[in-house]
């Protein structure tokens, strides 16, 4: 089934003021996004822990080592955050496809599990929606390699290629009848994918859906964002004056979102929600943002009105934060623009590495997971502000108490998404 959930048109923000469209905003009369949609399950598995609780502890304390990779051989020498204790967890036989079905599989069990294991529930439609980037050019690899050395190589690379989906890998798993798709937007995907299933819930596609993104260390991205010249050869500084680029990491973060009917059907109790998703397309540059924000300035506004929120609403912002010099520069003028000087906001790439298709999952996760928590992490790598910044992001740990909070996101082909969390 097809549809289109809604349209905007593309607007200048030559002229625009914080807070202008909000203040005489009216919320749609639309049935689909006023239909709350819970969030009854978190999971993740990053550099950061290998589950919920450790991720806390480390967001909690800032404390980060990347390493160079041990996945791999390779001549770049560059840190990157490995999920190095799930690597020796993952040792039994039956084994998915890929290290980042693995990564999926492992945060998907957390995440049903606190929702409940809704997936063992008969009548209930469970959608699948994942995001990712490395694993669609992963388990090729060794054909391409066997073909150059002999000519004649082993096809069950390629068959791995073909059966390595992420959502029907997830789907086959979970016993999950609904709708699936794997969302593949560069870095953008796992908050897209978050966003498509919250359109399906509300167009009553499905009762359940996982949600979320994976991606993998491999070999390919490491190789091409050290070609681009973006990799740090230090842990990277999101948002600080001193910042020279990223490091890559690996991870995955999953949501279950739920329609308020199928969780009371269940006796399942949450008081979170998704409350809106928008995305935009800048359609500047190949990997580099609009020098002005515009396509990310959109997304956040078209999101906020799909919550029916206003900024004030929003407590904090879980931002990109590549700490590449482009991507701060802009998304950090952009905060400022669209919430004003007292933006409270900070990147968890620090703790995380870059995580490409499951950055904007695990940064949803966090998201939510903190708006729950009623605290904010401290920007881990930022000492010195940028006066091209206008508002430095949050130095150290900080409790809140507040209505909705804000995950950014942004893509090479300028694509930009944004998630906005509310306490129920």
């Amino acid at each position: 089934m097809l549809y289109i959930a809604g349209y905007r048109s593309y607007e200048s923000y030559t002229s625009y003021k914080p807070h202008e469209f909000y203040e005489s905003y009216e919320s749609p009369q639309n049935a689909m996004s006023e239909r709350k949609i819970l969030i009854t399950g978190l999971g993740a598995v990053s550099a950061a822990g290998e589950n919920l609780s450790e991720t806390l502890r480390t967001l909690d304390s800032g404390k980060r080592k990347p390493e160079p990779t041990t996945l791999f051989e390779t001549e770049v020498d560059r840190p990157v955050f490995e999920a190095r204790r799930f690597q020796k967890a993952t040792t039994s036989k039956a084994r998915p496809t890929s290290r980042t079905a693995e990564l999926t599989l492992h945060a998907a069990r957390e995440a049903l599990a606190e929702a409940g294991n809704p997936h063992l529930v008969s009548g209930i439609r469970i959608g699948v929606c994942l995001g990712t980037t490395v694993a669609c050019q992963l388990n090729n690899l060794p054909f391409y390699r066997q073909y150059r050395e002999s000519g004649r190589p082993d096809l069950q690379p390629v068959k791995d290629f073909l059966s390595g989906n992420l959502a029907a890998v997830a789907a086959a798993a979970f016993a999950c009848q609904g709708p699936r798709s794997t969302v593949v937007n560069a870095c953008s995907s796992g908050a897209d994918a978050i966003g498509t299933a919250l359109c399906w819930l509300r167009a009553g596609l499905c009762d359940v859906a996982v949600a979320g993104g994976a991606d993998e260390l491999n070999r390919v991205p490491l190789c091409g964002f050290n070609s681009l010249g973006i990799m740090s050869h230090t842990p990277c500084r999101p948002f600080d004056r001193n910042r020279d680029g990223l490091n890559l990491g690996e991870g995955a973060g999953i949501l279950i979102l739920e329609t308020e009917q199928s969780a009371r059907l269940r006796g399942s109790e949450s008081n979170l929600r998704l409350a809106g998703y928008a995305s935009s397309c800048d359609a500047h540059h190949l990997t580099a943002p609009h020098p002005e924000g515009l396509g990310l300035k959109l997304a956040i506004k078209n999101a906020l009105a799909d919550a029916s929120l206003r900024p004030r609403d929003i407590g904090f912002v879980n931002a990109h934060g590549t700490a590449t010099p482009d991507n701060d520069q802009v998304e950090g003028a952009a905060l400022k623009t669209m919430f004003g000087d007292e933006v409270r906001y900070f990147s968890t790439k620090g703790l995380t590495g870059h995580t490409l298709g499951a950055a904007g999952a695990l940064e949803a996760v966090f998201t939510a997971l903190n708006l729950k928590e009623g605290w904010i992490p401290g920007n881990a790598g930022f000492t010195e502000p940028d006066p091209a910044i206008p508002v430095p992001p949050v130095t150290g740990k900080m409790n809140v108490n507040a209505r909705g909070a804000l995950s950014s996101s942004l893509a090479f082909g300028g694509s930009n998404a944004a998630l906005v969390f509310c306490k129920k």
